[in-house]
């Protein structure tokens, strides 16, 4: 047996209601690899998990989506999903939902070896944002020289999908507040600042006109400008905006989505595969102590400093 220090949500709530419990792993079983976690990537995803207004039946709630770390067993006759894993090797993991622990046991075929290219915490935020940039950037069917807005282009998935985007070729716009332009244009995206009069400034920035939108703010200013700027609704995907979706007939993605689960899985070597060559990035905005997990969570569900959240045992 193996322990491990586990962070749960005990009650549904904020980050008052996050718990850190004392685990005993089994070893590993066939299929499984040990994993000792060097940094537990944050998402937005991770304190929505336990939003109150559930089923209490669900509680408690292991927390955490993706984490790297270094292999410290493995089943018997265990390869991981990249091939090959020892003892020692240094793997990115996603996904699970446990985290937000010291150690855990994952399943093998979630296990990847990780990118030289990324330390441990840009390691550990790699793969969700990754892989649902490209699923927006594969409904829309983007190709080189098109057009697309980016909205929230500063936000952990905008900034992989402006990377993303790039790499196929097409010319990105991307909005975000004025703090974080510089920022979205270091990734190679012509910056237009969120407020009023935004749908006049892209216009005026996207001289050809624009081709496709992707959401990731899921506010009425986005969603509207997108709408008023892309003349198929199906070239227009928003990760956040499910009702205005409904309404007003552009696609979505997310848990809703039967296909994106399914996408994201096998999108994972692609992205692994980019970050390798130093393609794409994951900038870190700070990282926590896993023994600070709730005041790390209150920092992700508010304002904090420009990048991705990392906890690190």
């Amino acid at each position: 047996m193996t322990q491990a220090r586990r962070w749960v949500a005990k009650d549904f709530g904020g980050p008052e209601v996050l718990v850190e419990i004392a685990v005993e792993l089994p070893a590993p079983a066939p299929g499984e690899a040990t994993v000792e976690v060097r940094a537990a990537g944050m998402n937005p995803a991770d304190y929505k998990h336990f939003e109150p207004g559930q089923d209490p039946k669900l509680l408690p709630l292991s927390i955490g989506y993706e984490v790297a770390g270094v292999i410290v067993g493995l089943g018997p006759d265990t390869e991981i999903a990249s091939g090959g894993g020892a003892a020692g090797d240094e793997v990115v993991v996603f996904q699970i939902f446990d985290g937000y622990s010291s150690v855990l046991n994952a399943p093998a075929a979630d296990v990847f070896a990780k990118p030289s290219t990324l330390s441990f915490p840009e390691a550990a935020n790699l793969l969700l944002v990754g892989t649902t940039a490209a699923e927006a950037l594969h409904v829309i069917g983007l190709s080189a020289g098109e057009t697309v807005l980016v909205h929230g282009a500063a936000g952990a998935v905008g900034t992989s999908a402006v990377q993303q985007a790039r790499l196929l070729g097409a010319t990105v716009i991307g909005t975000a507040s004025e703090r974080d332009l510089e920022a979205v244009r270091g990734f190679g995206a012509t910056p237009v600042r969120f407020g009023p009069g935004l749908e006049d400034r892209v216009r005026e920035t996207a001289a050809g006109g624009v081709d496709a939108a992707v959401d990731t703010a899921g506010v009425d200013e986005a969603i509207d400008v997108s709408l008023a700027l892309v003349s198929d609704r199906r070239r227009i995907v928003s990760t956040a905006a499910f009702g205005r979706a409904s309404r007003d007939g552009f696609q979505t993605i997310g848990a809703a989505n039967p296909d994106s689960g399914p996408f994201r899985a096998a999108a994972r070597r692609a992205i692994l595969d980019l970050a390798a060559q130093g393609k794409l990035t994951v900038p870190i905005g700070a990282t926590f102590s896993l023994s600070d997990a709730p005041r790390a969570v209150e920092a992700l569900a508010g304002p904090h400093p420009y990048g991705k959240l990392a906890l690190v045992p």
